[in-house]
């Protein structure tokens, strides 16, 4: 004890950056677990979704979304997550993965999703970009239309504009 008195007595700076790191640690910590919600990488965030089932909603813009997302999920606004209307509060009580581009915005949106009454909610860390650049599958098929959307969509009707034009 008497060794740690005088070594802290003689290195002031380096202590004082010890104890700043430690309590920057335990103060980052205690505000993840007061959120309220899981943060989970791709790989952490598939088991969840299939031990627990959970509904993926993706808070992205829809033209982002449209660009590639989690299979099954569903591009839902932050503005109906702030202001839930009766089809999203149905989904309260499912485990629910939120994301977004970077997972910033999921972070928000998980938030408020916790309280507006959500139970069980997850956020995938590094959103959709890490998602793919750990080589998860990706589609850019819309969950309720079923509609290839993306370039394979623009290349056919610009086939078809070709063909009309040769037509006439």
């Amino acid at each position: 004890m008497q060794q740690l008195m005088e070594f802290s007595a003689n290195h002031l700076i380096l202590v004082g950056g010890f104890v700043a790191v430690l309590m920057t640690l335990v103060v980052s910590e205690v505000m993840h677990r007061m959120q309220g919600f899981n943060t989970l990488t791709p790989g952490e965030a598939v088991a969840f979704m299939n031990r627990e089932g959970a509904r993926v909603i993706d808070v992205s813009p829809p033209a982002e979304f449209n660009k590639g997302h989690i299979i099954g999920a569903e591009n839902v606004p932050m503005s109906r997550i702030k202001e839930p209307d009766p089809s999203l509060k149905a989904l309260l009580d499912a485990p629910l993965l939120v994301t977004c581009k970077s997972g910033q915005t999921a972070t928000a949106a998980a938030q408020s999703l916790k309280r507006h009454g959500a139970g069980d909610v997850a956020v995938l860390k590094g959103g959709m970009l890490q998602w793919k650049s750990d080589n998860f599958p990706v589609t850019s098929q819309s969950a309720k239309s079923g509609a290839k959307s993306g370039k394979k969509g623009a290349g056919k009707k610009r086939k078809q504009r070709k063909q009309a034009a040769g037509a006439e």
